[in-house]
C-alpha cells in the first residue's frame, strides 16, 4: 500500500474507516468522505472495510504511476481501459502487499476494481457532475417483446475483468455433519451447526439471531431480517425477512443450550455468545466460527464450512422435491442461477423444473413465435 494505510475509529457502536497518507500523516479527504458516505448509507462494515483497502491499494498504484486520481479522466477510452487492466494485473501479481506469499485470486482482484469504480462514481457526483470515465459509459439497446412493451438493455463497456474460476464448493454430507457434531466440546457449537444445516441461513445471519425476538418458541420458527446495529457486524446480506422451521430435536437442543448458558446469554440479546475467556458473554463473531471449524478439521480430518452447510440444506430440500424457486427464496438468493450452482447435479428433475419454468414464462417475450419463425 506504499504510503497509505487504512484506519478505523469508533463513535459509540459505529465504525468509521479512513485512509491516511503515512508520509504526510494527513487524512486522504475524498476517499475518507466516500467511506463515511458508505457508513451513513448503512453498508455492512465488512463491505466498507474491503472498499477502504481497495481504494488504499489503488492509491498506491497511482503513486507508482505518478498520477493523481483526476488524471485518469484526461485519458481516452483505450488508455483508460489499459490503465485499469494494468491495475488488475498489478493486484494479481501481489504488488499491493508487502508479503507476496499468498496472492489474491481473480475474483478478489475484480472485486477491488469494482470498489474503485464505485469510488470514481462518487467522485463524479461530488466533484465533477459533468465528468464520466469512458470505461464506465453504458452500451444500450432497446427491444420490444411480443406485447409491444419496450425494454432497454444496458451493459457497461469495460470488459477487462480477469476470468474468475467457478467456486468449487461441495455440499457437506450428513455423515460428516454427524461426525463434527460428535467432536464438538460444547452444545453452543452443536446448536450453531444444527441451525445452519436446518435453516440454510448465512453464517452472518445465524450470528445475528436475537433470541428475544427472532425465535418463535411456539411454532419452532426462526426469522432473519436486516439490522444495522449488530455488535458483531453480522448482518443479513439482503434486506428481506425470511423464516425457517427447525426440527423438534434441534429445538429441544436449542432450549438446552439456552438453559446451560443462561447466566451468560441473559445479559444481552444475541443467541450465540462467547462462552469463555476475556470476551465471555460478548456476541460471537464470524472469525470465531471459522476457528471452531478449523479445530474440528484438525480433530476429525473432515473439512466443513458454513457455506458447505448451506449447500447441504439446498441439496436435501431438492432431494425432498422442493420447487427450485422455494429453495432459492429460503436461501435468500436474488437469482435462480445462483441456487442452481448450489445443487450437486444437473439431473432430470432440474431439467424438468427448467422446462416448466420456461413453458410458463416464455410467452411474455414472444419466444414461441420466434422459434416458429412467425
Amino acid at each position: 500500500m506504499r504510503n497509505y494505510r487504512v484506519g478505523m475509529a469508533k463513535d459509540a457502536s459505529t465504525k468509521y474507516y479512513f485512509i491516511r497518507n503515512t508520509d504526510t500523516m494527513k487524512i486522504e479527504v475524498l476517499p475518507t468522505k466516500y467511506l463515511t458516505h458508505m457508513t451513513r448509507a448503512n453498508r455492512s462494515p465488512n463491505t466498507i472495510r474491503r472498499s477502504a483497502f481497495a481504494i488504499c491499494y489503488y492509491l498506491g498504484y497511482m503513486e507508482e504511476k505518478q498520477m493523481a486520481l483526476e488524471d485518469v479522466y484526461a485519458l481516452d477510452y483505450e488508455k483508460q481501459y489499459e490503465h485499469f487492466t494494468e491495475y488488475l494485473n498489478w493486484l494479481r501479481s501481489g504488488n499491493h502487499k508487502e508479503n507476496k506469499v499468498k496472492l489474491p485470486d481473480n475474483g478478489t482482484c475484480n472485486a477491488y476494481l469494482k470498489d474503485v469504480f464505485r469510488f470514481y462514481l462518487f467522485m463524479e457526483m461530488q466533484e465533477a457532475p459533468d465528468t464520466q470515465l469512458s470505461v464506465l459509459a453504458y452500451n444500450q439497446i432497446t427491444i420490444a417483446n411480443a406485447a409491444g412493451v419496450k425494454r432497454t438493455l444496458r451493459s457497461k463497456s469495460f470488459k477487462g475483468y480477469l476470468r474468475e474460476e467457478e467456486r468449487k464448493v461441495r455440499a457437506a454430507e450428513k455423515c460428516e455433519i454427524v461426525t463434527i457434531l460428535e467432536a464438538c466440546t460444547n452444545c453452543r457449537d452443536q446448536v450453531l451447526i444444527l441451525l445452519t444445516s436446518e435453516l440454510g441461513f448465512r453464517i452472518g445471519e445465524i450470528l445475528g439471531i436475537d433470541y428475544t425476538r427472532d425465535i418463535d418458541y411456539e411454532s419452532h420458527e426462526v426469522k432473519v431480517d436486516f439490522r444495522d446495529d449488530n455488535e458483531n457486524d453480522a448482518r443479513a446480506k439482503n434486506a428481506e425477512e425470511r423464516r425457517g422451521k427447525i426440527s423438534m430435536d434441534t429445538f429441544d437442543f436449542l432450549l438446552y443450550y439456552l438453559s446451560e448458558y443462561w447466566d451468560v446469554i441473559q445479559k444481552q440479546n444475541y443467541l450465540f455468545v462467547n462462552i469463555q475467556g476475556e470476551t465471555k458473554g460478548r456476541p460471537m463473531k464470524v472469525d470465531s466460527v471459522y476457528d471452531m471449524f478449523e479445530r474440528m478439521e484438525k480433530k476429525t480430518g473432515i473439512r466443513i464450512t458454513p457455506h458447505m452447510l448451506r449447500r447441504y440444506y439446498a441439496n436435501t430440500r431438492w432431494d425432498a422435491d422442493w420447487p427450485l424457486e422455494m429453495i432459492s427464496q429460503a436461501l435468500g438468493h436474488k437469482h435462480l442461477d445462483t441456487t442452481v450452482r448450489y445443487l450437486n447435479v444437473m439431473d432430470d428433475k432440474l431439467k424438468a423444473a427448467s422446462q416448466e419454468f420456461y413453458n410458463r414464462y416464455s410467452s411474455l417475450y414472444g419466444v414461441q413465435k420466434l422459434l416458429e419463425g412467425k
